[in-house]
């Protein structure tokens, strides 16, 4: 019986881990995706004690610092969360039981789906999530960016250096990342962007070989090779719905110190309602959800 389970280990649940681990508890990670979100990210500038750090780099640096506490890994994707033995029964993947007095949620977000034909036989052959991960792969290519919030915006910019054309999509009437991102869009003359851009279908052959658009009612088709969805996030939640409350989209409801609806059960980082989708914000939530484990702890105790 451990104290804490974490599921998940992105800077809130590495964060939580070590605070943990600081405290003295035993604790199980549960993951296959260290580093979550923010190996997406190309550059990141706002973290505090970095002037600029690459995201891969940052969480190199995390995972490190977490490899110097006992904190037992297990590389496996969680299916459920049930009542155990004085706690919690956690099933991964492979139908293994683990059991813990406490949990703490920290699954963050998944990329959402275009929903479009094409999309699912496509994946990981033209298609991708992750501009970052996948963007060198297309030098001197044509490509198209589907998304112009912030993350759309980011994408074209990166894949601007790097290829040879890329098409900004946007369903609505204008881009809506942040003015600084969207002047260095525009000022980039092989990005085109598109807007009141609807996708329709995905093509090719054993590649991607083109996307199907209608823009502003009239179809045209995009000779690329390359299409980057970049249409926002969906909470990991779903091990969790019906067992704690959520919110309309899907969100984990949090208190103020990262308890959840059900005694026992914690949450922290993007995955939580919490608003401000920030790498130093997550970390802090899961230092917070991992304090007030503790607490929990003594008095359970």
């Amino acid at each position: 019986m451990n104290d804490v389970i974490i599921l998940g280990a992105g800077p809130a649940g590495m964060t939580a881990a070590v605070y943990c681990a600081r405290k003295q508890l035993s604790v199980k990670m549960l993951t296959t995706d260290v580093g979550g979100q923010t190996l997406w990210s190309g550059g990141v500038e706002n973290y505090l004690g970095f002037d600029y750090i690459k995201g891969s780099d940052l969480v190199d640096k995390f995972e490190e610092h977490l490899k110097k506490f006992a904190v037992d890994m297990v590389y496996k994707t969680a299916v459920s969360i049930a009542d155990g033995q004085d706690g919690w029964a956690v099933e991964d993947v492979d139908g293994r039981k683990h059991q813990a007095h406490t949990v703490i949620i920290a699954t963050g977000k998944s990329p959402r789906q275009l929903g479009v034909t094409g999309e699912d036989t496509f994946r990981g052959r033209g298609i991708t999530y992750c501009a970052t991960c996948d963007a060198p792969l297309f030098a001197a290519a044509d490509v198209a960016v589907v998304g112009g919030g912030n993350s759309g915006a980011e994408a074209a910019l990166q894949l601007a250096d790097i290829a040879a054309k890329v098409y900004l999509i946007e369903a609505g009437p204008e881009l809506t990342a942040d003015e600084i991102l969207e002047n260095k869009v525009y000022d980039h003359k092989n990005v085109e962007v598109l807007t009141d851009t609807a996708v329709t279908g995905i093509d090719g052959t054993e590649l991607v070989e083109s996307i199907d658009v209608n823009v502003n009612g009239r179809p045209r088709r995009l000779a690329v090779t390359g299409v980057f969805v970049e249409i926002g996030l969906t909470p990991n939640s779903d091990i969790v719905k019906g067992l704690v409350k959520l919110n309309a989209t899907g969100e984990i409801v949090v208190d103020r110190s990262g308890r959840t609806s059900r005694p026992g059960i914690f949450a922290a980082g993007d995955v939580t309602d919490e608003p401000d989708k920030q790498i130093i914000i997550a970390a802090g939530d899961g230092a917070r959800a991992a304090l007030t484990a503790y607490d929990y702890l003594l008095y359970l105790v």
